[in-house]
């Protein structure tokens, strides 16, 4: 993970093929009901910059707001429940009960999916190196692209102990 960026710029040829990636990540019923916006140069992902922070966030984080600005691709998750609810309405899912709406589904198959992709996404990434709020789509996330400058620091959160593999790992059962 990276937070301080280079203002190197990316192949577009890698942006695409990371991109790629993510549209082939899996998805439940075959949906495919994530979809992604490419903001490439300083324009495009000023303007993801401008809507996603303010200038007291800027104020009180100037290290990590400069190195994060200088990526030169973001990439925006986009997840769309309705294509979900749709989809499992039709025959061979209905007796699932799910096409009946979003409040039937115990576990969102559309945040699960537009997650494979962003980690698709982050997988292929380290492997290489606007949508309208209407119609159901809704951001996931957003995946800061670039080369790292060097001046990256050590999260915190590193520190942290793990769980061992025994608390996370449950064979047979839990």
């Amino acid at each position: 993970m990276v937070r301080s960026f280079s203002s190197e710029p990316l192949d577009p040829a890698v942006v695409d093929a990371i991109v790629e990636a993510a549209l082939r990540a899996p998805s439940a019923g075959n949906t495919r009901g994530s979809a992604w916006v490419v903001l490439a140069g300083r324009e495009e992902t000023a303007a993801y910059w401008d809507a996603t922070t303010d200038d007291a966030w800027r104020a009180e984080h100037p290290r990590r707001w400069e190195g994060l600005r200088r990526a030169p691709v973001v990439l925006l998750a986009y997840s769309n429940a309705d294509l979900y609810v749709a989809r499992y309405a039709e025959a061979d899912k209905g007796g699932s009960r799910l096409g009946e709406g979003p409040e039937q589904w115990p576990v969102p198959y559309w945040t699960g999916d537009a997650a494979f992709g962003v980690m698709t996404v982050l997988l292929a990434a380290v492997d290489a190196l606007a949508v309208p709020a209407a119609d159901g789509w809704r951001l996931f996330c957003a995946v800061a692209l670039g080369h790292p400058d060097g001046n990256d620091r050590r999260s915190r959160s590193l520190a942290r102990p793990a769980p061992s593999k025994r608390q996370r790992v449950h064979r047979g059962g839990w």
